[in-house]
């Protein structure tokens, strides 16, 4: 089981990240202050998901020090401050991944998933999972989507893009949300991507029941 060392000095939020994880399969520790994380840096876990704004000292120098103690500890930070220049600072320092605040918590999930594959690769053990929406069955690790026993062929981010709104089914999530997600921090293009990939979505997949909340995102709904 892999070890996560959270650091988030607000109290919901704290609890309802490490309960996403936990759920996920991980081991969470969790610290409400920079100074309590910095005394266990020697533990060296699996990952660091950390806040930069913190009561006492910011995650920048936390960044620093466990990156100087083990440059290849992978960290994905979290700010609600100004984005772009944590993000360049952030990434600069070492970090791994990036998350703008307000974000959902299956957001941070599947970013830290993603980010073991990258680092670790996928567990040999590993099961098939399958999610099934609206009678179609989505295979994750097969990245296969069936209707019955015909298979729709979907290109990669169309993929990514129903697993994601699968993922967080009932639930509203904005473009940005989704563009982060799907096209990664580092995309400048335009939103329009994500309107012409729920297109084509709908027009493969037309038992999905897709809406739209015009000006701000999408919702997948599903009876459970």
């Amino acid at each position: 089981m892999k070890q996560i060392y959270l650091v988030e000095d607000e109290k919901s939020l704290n609890l309802l990240l490490k309960k996403y994880l936990e759920i996920e399969g991980y081991e969470v520790i969790t610290f409400s202050d920079g100074m309590s994380a910095l005394s266990r840096i020697h533990d060296l876990p699996d990952l660091w998901v950390l806040d930069i704004m913190l009561p006492d000292i910011d995650g920048y120098e936390i960044i620093r020090s466990i990156k100087e103690f083990k440059e290849d500890t992978p960290v994905i930070f979290m700010s609600a401050r100004n984005e772009e220049l944590d993000r360049v600072v952030g990434l600069e320092l070492g970090s791994d991944d990036y998350l703008s605040k307000p974000f959902l918590p299956r957001e941070l999930v599947i970013r830290v998933n993603r980010l073991f594959e990258r680092m670790y690769g996928k567990e040999d053990t590993e099961i098939d999972d399958i999610i099934i929406v609206a009678d179609y069955s989505i295979s994750i690790n097969q990245r296969t989507v069936n209707d019955q026993n015909k298979e729709i062929q979907l290109t990669n981010k169309e993929f990514e893009l129903l697993l994601y709104i699968a993922q967080n089914k009932n639930i509203v999530v904005t473009r940005e949300q989704i563009l982060m997600n799907i096209w990664g921090f580092d995309y400048y293009g335009s939103e329009r991507v994500v309107d012409n990939t729920i297109r084509r979505l709908r027009k493969k997949m037309d038992k999905l029941n897709i809406e739209t909340l015009y000006g701000y995102g999408y919702k997948l709904v599903t009876k459970v």
